[in-house]
């Protein structure tokens, strides 16, 4: 062979060698990526070419598909869409999807490789492919509830079985309906643009992926740091907070919002009864950061990882805060802000004597054929406080819920705990304030329910004068707890 032949038969090697190298990498070590990849219509095709698996609640789903003309043969279809949205999340055609259904995508489109066996045996019989199903822990009574009592008002509720951390509410107003962007016509981009472009952000979830200033609820956190840390020892024994409080470090004193002589030099059960801001501030400058942020974070404050499935925002106890920021987070305000799932978590801990249980949205999933593939099992995050610790705290909020701000969560033949709250925000409190209420039902065997409701009255019509925790968001409370234990 001569020189040149070989040279060339030499390059022709080399690029036979290189496509093979290619076509090797192309199909083994980035065909994941390739067929995750969001501009791979094939893959799209075919996760729209069979009916998606169902998201359960109470036993019945509250999602479908729907036949369709076009490359995406089925598209998503909800029931009740905008009570249920900030469970299920969207699916479209267009947009993706968001929430369980895009926690869950692999299992509901068939795709997961739990259905492998599945997707086999059907392929050898003939039948129609479909999807796994999530069964979610929402309790369809107390999710109505909630989502009923929020009404006109820009708002979230959760609501927590505080002994195994199952999320039986998680409602967020305004709302959207999925179904009317799911598919990928042009009606179906108008209202999704609609939806992006409303200033009352009805796409996002309140509960979980906002964070607003607690107020007074935190109260319950600050009297529970004072109680595990030895500054106080009685609950029924006086303080020596003034009314009003002077703000350590600085000229501003701190008024009450109820006018009783209880606050002044209150004992701790008096202040959580009424209220009282001097008590708490003077707890929490007696605490000092760091006692109070140790406390806030065996709750779950400072928590990047909290995944329901869906994945929270962080709710913040800050790092670097001086004397009096570290005063006004012991009545929730200041640098404090949090989730109202974080304030459920933080009251569900409380009801059951301590003990944090991790929450979460998804009981199990299931095969098309119902078998399960996974089922969830209960796990505690932290022993936030003694048990005699929470104790004396329920019995604090108890009282305040017989005899102080907290009456509007009363139910007959149980026995419930509460706290209300109004948060201040804005430059200068300018803004309305937000309302908040926590409460609990107890029954013989514990706490079946915790629940925070967040009202934000921003728009609402209503007077400044008007806007409190209990008034506001109590009855919400109530309605969501007379859900679960009349059951």
């Amino acid at each position: 062979m001569n020189k040149p032949v070989r040279h060339i038969s030499v390059f022709v090697g080399v690029l036979i060698l290189a496509l093979l190298v290619q076509a090797t990498w192309v199909q083994f070590v980035r065909s994941d990526e390739l067929s995750s990849h969001k501009d791979n219509k094939r893959v799209k095709i075919a996760s729209f070419a069979q009916p998606r698996g169902n998201i359960i609640v109470g036993g019945q789903p509250i999602t479908g598909s729907e036949e369709t003309t076009g490359d995406y043969k089925y598209k998503r279809t909800f029931k009740d869409g905008e009570m249920y949205a900030p469970v299920t999340g969207y699916s479209s055609q267009l947009y993706g999807n968001s929430q369980l259904e895009f926690v869950n995508n692999k299992l509901l489109s068939g795709t997961d490789d739990k259905l492998f066996l599945q997707r086999t045996t059907d392929m050898l019989t003939g039948k129609k492919p479909r999807g796994g199903d999530v069964v979610t822990t929402i309790d369809p009574k107390a999710q109505e509830a909630a989502y009923k009592g929020l009404g006109k008002y820009k708002g979230a509720v959760v609501a927590l079985d505080p002994r195994t951390g199952k999320i039986l509410a998680l409602a967020s107003t305004p709302s959207y309906d999925p179904s009317v962007f799911s598919g990928n016509t042009l009606k179906d981009q108008e209202a999704y643009k609609k939806l992006e472009a409303d200033k009352d952000k009805p796409l996002v979830n309140r509960a979980i992926k906002e964070r607003y200033p607690p107020g007074s609820t935190f109260k319950i956190l600050t009297a529970a740091a004072a109680l595990e840390h030895g500054i106080v020892t009685d609950i029924n024994a006086k303080g020596n907070a003034p009314v009003p409080y002077p703000l350590p470090l600085s000229t501003t004193k701190v008024r009450n919002d109820v006018q009783t002589d209880e606050c002044v030099n209150g004992s701790l059960m008096a202040g959580l009864q009424w209220s009282c801001n001097n008590v708490f501030l003077d707890l929490a400058d007696k605490l000092g950061k760091d006692k109070m942020r140790e406390t806030a974070e065996k709750f779950g404050f400072n928590n990047k990882d909290l995944f329901i499935p869906n994945g929270t925002v962080e709710s913040i106890y800050p790092k670097n805060l001086d004397r009096p920021q570290t005063a006004l987070t012991g009545m929730g305000q200041g640098s404090l802000d949090s989730t109202p799932l974080q304030i459920a978590m933080m009251t569900a801990a409380l009801a059951n004597d301590g003990k944090l249980m991790k929450p979460y949205l998804v009981e199990e999933l299931r095969d098309p054929n119902l078998n399960t593939l996974e089922k969830h099992k209960p796990e505690q995050m932290s022993q936030a406080v003694s048990a005699d610790t929470a104790k004396k705290v329920q019995q604090m909020m108890e009282n305040t819920a017989k005899n102080g701000t907290g009456k509007a969560a009363l139910i007959d033949g149980v026995t419930v705990g509460a706290k209300t709250g109004t948060a201040q925000h804005g430059v200068n409190n300018e803004k309305l304030p937000y309302a908040w209420f926590v409460s609990y039902a107890k029954q013989a065997d514990g706490s079946p329910v915790a629940v925070a409701v967040f009202i934000d009255p921003d728009g609402s019509g209503i007077d400044r004068d008007d806007i409190h925790g209990g008034a506001l968001a109590g009855p919400i409370a109530k309605k969501v707890m007379e859900a679960i234990v009349k059951k």
